[in-house]
């Protein structure tokens, strides 16, 4: 190779490389709904689709006196590793400790009882919100904050992340920090002496427990200087986004709750027999709770491969991006899901309006049937139907 040849060709290699640096050698982010690679997942690429289902109120999580967090993780259910879910009880007096999650943003749905919540940005900002059963929090990933219950009752809520491998156990708690952090180097960032750690805890506290909060929310030291975006969105206070013959659907995103920038909630309820009908997320993976109910979700991955789980009242369920899917309420009562998807951006198609959007001879030709066949086909989307189907 001659030395004019040799260099044209260093430089070729040399761009070829920053190329490959700058695309697909990245990690996707929590929350990017972008797939940076098409390697298949290996618990997903098998002749046969894995269990998707996990349930979650049954497992033993962690305990401290009569508060709890049980998590669902790759580690419970591998399939999961878009996203990640926590399911939290706190008694009376009980505080989650100042802590922030390094790999993931939080985002939760309160079930029962009230909560306070005060988070901290890197801004310099802060707000306090009182929560109710029905409303929804979301905290960007690495912002401090803490979680407590209000009043002389119970609050449960579940906790939502948008990344799998996320563990609520490996989570950077205050007390845990300050507790190892060496007592000169404290003395130094606070201004008072060794002595004054003496007595603060020497492991991490992970449920803190004292008074029950005052009414009104106490008064930072450094005063109030609220985000431009708050935190507190009241779904449930909200009309449905949508009611059909067969069930409601209520949705959240950041078009209407903007600092969600990387979680979609959806409260769906379905009268027995209704259904979800088949559809799948072309832009982020589903995780689904059980609130109430018995629903059989069924689950799409190609070359035929189809399985379906029965979930009931505190089981987890978990969709992977793209793959289709289906709700159905097999209960003799009206069944309710909390559904949270790793996207800001709520995306779906479902295969009624697919079928709606192409013309006869399309479908005639696809499926060898006659073009008469596809005129009784629904002409718009089913997004829920009725035990009895959608009707015309």
């Amino acid at each position: 190779m001659s030395d004019p040849q040799r260099r044209e060709f260093l430089v070729a290699a040399a761009g070829i490389a920053s190329l490959a640096t700058l695309s697909g050698t990245q990690p996707a982010a929590a929350g990017d709904p972008s797939f940076m690679n098409n390697v298949p997942d290996p618990v997903a690429a098998g002749k046969e689709l894995p269990t998707f289902k996990f349930a979650l109120e049954k497992s033993e999580g962690k305990v401290i006196g009569n508060s709890f967090g049980k998590e669902a993780t790759v580690t419970q259910l591998p399939i999961s590793k878009g996203i990640a879910g926590v399911s939290m009880k706190l008694e009376p007096g009980a505080m989650r400790e100042l802590h922030w999650h390094a790999t993931a943003a939080e985002w939760a749905f309160v079930l029962e009882g009230r909560v306070r919540t005060t988070v901290f940005d890197p801004a310099g900002y802060a707000e306090t919100n009182d929560f109710e059963p029905g409303d929804v929090w979301y905290f960007p990933r690495g912002h401090g904050h803490m979680l407590e219950c209000l009043d002389n009752k119970p609050c449960h809520f579940i906790l939502i992340f948008d990344n799998g491998y996320f563990s609520e156990f490996g989570t950077f708690s205050i007390t845990d920090w300050v507790g190892h952090a060496p007592k000169p180097l404290l003395a130094k960032t606070f201004g008072l002496p060794e002595s004054a750690f003496d007595s603060f805890p020497k492991d991490e506290v992970y449920f803190a427990r004292g008074k029950i909060p005052p009414t009104e929310p106490s008064v930072p030291l450094e005063g109030w200087k609220l985000p431009p975006e708050t935190h507190r969105y009241r779904l449930l206070a909200q009309p449905p986004h949508g009611t059909f013959q067969g069930g409601r659907e209520w949705r959240v995103d950041s078009t209407r709750f903007p600092i969600s920038k990387t979680v979609t909630g959806v409260i769906l309820d379905l009268d027995p027999g209704g259904v979800r009908t088949l559809h799948w997320h072309p832009n982020a993976n589903e995780w689904q709770y059980v609130i109430d109910g018995d629903v059989s979700v069924t689950l799409f991955g190609s070359h035929g491969r189809f399985r379906t789980e029965q979930l009931s009242k505190g089981d987890v369920g978990y969709i992977p991006q793209g793959y289709g899917h289906s709700i159905e309420n097999i209960g003799n009562r009206p069944s309710r899901m909390l559904i949270g998807f790793n996207t800001g951006v709520y995306q779906t198609i479902d295969l009624s309006n697919w079928i709606a959007a192409n013309p006869l001879d399309v479908l005639a030709t696809n499926f060898s049937q006659p073009p008469e066949l596809f005129e009784k086909f629904p002409h718009r989307d089913v997004f829920i139907a009725a035990k009895d189907g959608p009707g015309k």
